[in-house]
């Protein structure tokens, strides 16, 4: 669980991942719902240098510091993990809702054989590419896309794999796990994602958050 990035744009003056919703830090939602996720069984979760101690992380299997980038930080989660484990499922705690089933989704289809397995939502916006200068260049078409999420699951062997071949190439600041997959020349395979699992990432997303807890509060 990465848990490790800065939040600037969050604009809270703290680690994206400390800070609260519904009276709890973002990522001691998202480790609720990884311990509740029946596949789960070993947590690490990737923590601000000088935060590993927080009250927050006392679900985590292990603490690990975090790196100079997003897949630095991974990097160091993976090779906390146990030796005998196969397969592991990379998540950013900023994605605080996603719901225990969508864990369980993603592992199922990793255990089923799967080398690379991404979860992902239909695009409703019309997309364009745009060029240097701010002209549309194409229109891709918006069914053969998917906004993409976390967890995201892998054979152990495949995501170690993935990261070396980064670092030989020098590509140190991928933007998720399963491109490094795709580099490699590796099918990924993408599931159903889940509204829930949206990214806290500007303030209007804490508002967003807290509306979801709500939300479930009130059906329970």
């Amino acid at each position: 669980m990465v848990a490790a990035g800065r939040g600037e744009r969050l604009g809270e003056g703290r680690p994206k991942a400390f800070v609260d919703i519904g009276g709890r830090p973002l990522v001691w939602h998202a480790l609720r719902a990884a311990s509740a996720a029946a596949r789960v069984t070993h947590v690490v979760v990737v923590a601000p240098d000088g935060m590993e101690d927080d009250p927050a992380l006392a679900g985590a299997a292990a603490v690990v510091p975090g790196g100079s980038t997003r897949q630095h930080s991974v990097a160091n989660g993976l090779a906390a993990l146990p030796a005998d484990t196969e397969a592991v499922l990379v998540h950013d705690a900023a994605r605080c809702l996603a719901p225990p089933e969508l864990f369980d989704a993603v592992a199922a289809d990793v255990l089923a054989g799967h080398d690379a397995v991404i979860p992902g939502l239909p695009v409703v916006d019309t997309l364009k590419v745009v060029d240097a200068a701010g002209m549309v260049t194409a229109t891709p078409d918006r069914a053969a896309l998917r906004a993409v999420q976390t967890p995201q699951g892998f054979g152990r062997g495949v995501l170690e794999r993935a990261h070396a071949a980064a670092v030989e190439r020098g590509d140190v600041d991928a933007p998720d796990d399963g491109v490094l997959v795709e580099r490699l020349g590796l099918a990924v395979h993408v599931v159903a994602g889940h509204a829930d699992a949206f990214k806290v990432t500007r303030p209007q997303d804490l508002l967003l958050a807290s509306a979801v807890l709500a939300r479930r509060a009130a059906a329970v």
